[in-house]
């Protein structure tokens, strides 16, 4: 939201200021150049707190021209970056990571207060995304090539891997951090230069790190962060022939734009879009387990992550001669499992011990949940529980917030797979669930979808187990286990969903040409 040119510290930015125990972590301007930097004019953005709508902090608002600066510098310092030893560029990453590691705290309070998850989810994201760097900073001195058995005894052929030039990094608000540390950490590794739009809703964790990596001595330019318009910084960033690649996590609609816009220029782009998680519950699964990770899966971050379990498929008993009710009080005792389960989770702000499941990002988060709800109900589903906006009366300090319970949708059958909640990424907590008959039939309606990001099922059948995860349409697979993100594991999806690999091994591929040298020995 954008906020007056003129602007008062509110209550809330005091009370932040007082819970780090470095304030000086707390920016509201862009880096660029090395350099703290406020936009060419006096326009501000908003930074809010989604438990209560409270303002936190009031940002410098930057556009084109900020944007075009911190290409520049990024583009003025690639050569010399590049030309650093792998290890020497080790060494800097190394020294960011122990920085941040040693700030944990305060990253995970702006994290907590910019984006409303609960505490000990962004101590989480903290773990995973630390990993990221030290794994990266481990990398840098494992770029290698390959020398290749040559069919010609007057000549040798070498494969070298140099870094792709400037890279245009683009990150979302539902993982300030660890969406940040995938793209930059590689780039930085492989020996590009970056230049950073990060979500505007949740900038703080951004501009933190960007200090962080200015006291570990990164050289100037070789890391800048923009904050402000998303569209006119984007537009920057794809047209730019100084930049080369383009790091995207966000909506399957935005990322084609920026591949469309990038094919002017031949960018290289990696997209981590959106998603639509199937669970299947198969009929030997242990139901109990199978609620438990459903209710990790799908309400962690109060449903905001791509690969949140979206819709929960549950299969009938064995016998094919039972009745469609003994059918149905399978169904019946999965639900009975997940509502128990969900009605433990306890809504509130995040930075309060209790909460397990904090605010929507915003407001038109809130609207656009419950108009998917309401399109089940109209089809026929029915709220097991939730299905509404929490009561709170207007002297409450959450009154405020963008907060939606925790629900679960039953009573729905193969022919309700038109619902919005089937076909469309929720991206909020509310869990579907739906019936089928077959392991067939079950795998074709996890696959109905346009996204195949990631997918989830429990069996103890291990043949069911191979075949499952062959056949569905899914980067990312997890079998008995929705806990499947790792530094040392690739992510990524297929068809709308995107293209490129984020973590592990090769997460640095994305940013290196690979060039082919012919070496003629005169003989």
């Amino acid at each position: 939201m954008l906020g007056s040119k003129a602007w008062e510290p509110t209550a809330a930015h005091k009370e932040l200021v007082q819970r780090l125990k470095d304030p000086t972590l707390l920016k509201s301007q862009s880096f660029i150049g090395g350099s703290w930097v406020d936009a060419s004019d006096e326009e501000r953005i908003d930074v809010h707190d989604p438990a209560t709508g409270e303002t936190l902090a009031s940002l410098s608002h930057c556009k084109g021209s900020e944007t075009r600066a911190a290409i520049a510098e990024a583009s003025s310092v690639f050569k010399s970056w590049a030309a650093k030893t792998g290890k020497e560029r080790s060494q800097i990453l190394r020294k960011w990571f122990e920085l941040v590691r040693d700030n944990q705290e305060d990253i995970t309070t702006l994290m907590t207060l910019e984006c409303g998850k609960p505490l000990a989810q962004s101590k989480g994201e903290f773990e995973s995304g630390i990993s990221t760097m030290e794994w990266c900073a481990e990398e840098a001195k494992r770029v290698d090539g390959d020398v290749i058995c040559t069919p010609a005894a007057s000549k040798r052929f070498l494969v070298v891997r140099q870094p792709v030039g400037v890279v245009g990094a683009i990150t979302p608000w539902n993982f300030p951090f660890s969406m940040i540390t995938r793209k930059v950490s590689p780039a930085l590794a492989a020996g590009c230069t970056v230049v950073l739009k990060p979500s505007e809703l949740t900038p703080l964790t951004a501009l933190a790190l960007a200090e962080l990596a200015d006291r570990a001595g990164m050289p100037r330019g070789v890391l800048n962060i923009v904050v402000g318009d998303a569209k006119s910084i984007g537009d920057e960033l794809v047209k730019s022939d100084d930049v080369r690649k383009i790091a995207f996590t966000g909506s399957t609609r935005v990322g084609k734009l920026l591949m469309a816009g990038s094919a002017a220029t031949m960018k290289k782009v990696s997209m981590e879009l959106g998603g639509n998680a199937p669970f299947i519950v198969f009929q030997d699964a242990d139901l109990a387990q199978a609620a438990a990770a459903v209710t990790t899966s799908s309400y962690r971050n109060a449903g905001q992550t791509c690969i949140c379990t979206n819709r929960v498929f549950v299969h009938p008993p064995a016998s094919r001669t039972l009745s469609l009710m003994v059918q149905e009080s399978v169904h019946d005792d999965f639900v009975k499992e997940l509502v128990e389960a969900v009605q433990k989770l306890r809504v509130g702000a995040g930075m309060d011990a209790a909460t397990t499941h904090g605010p929507l990002i915003q407001h038109s988060a809130v609207e656009t949940v419950e108009a998917k709800v309401q399109d089940a109900i109209s089809k026929g589903a029915t709220v097991a529980v939730g299905g509404k906006r929490p009561e709170y009366d207007a002297s409450h300090p959450l009154s405020k917030g963008s907060f939606y319970e925790p629900t679960v949708l039953t009573g729905m059958l193969r022919a309700t797979i038109d619902m919005r909640c089937f076909r469309e990424e929720m991206f909020g907590p509310v869990t579907p669930v739906f019936k089928f008959s077959t392991d067939e039939e079950a795998i074709q309606m996890a696959n109905t979808t346009e996204y195949g990001l990631a997918a989830y099922f429990y069996t103890k059948d291990l043949a069911r187990a191979w075949k499952t995860a062959e056949a569905l349409e899914f980067g990312m697979v997890g079998v008995n286990e929705v806990a499947i993100t790792s530094d040392v594991a690739p992510f990524g999806g297929v068809k709308h969903s995107g293209q490129g690999r984020e973590e592990s091994k090769y997460a640095l591929d994305g940013f290196l040409d690979m060039k082919t040298v012919c070496m003629g020995l005169g003989y």
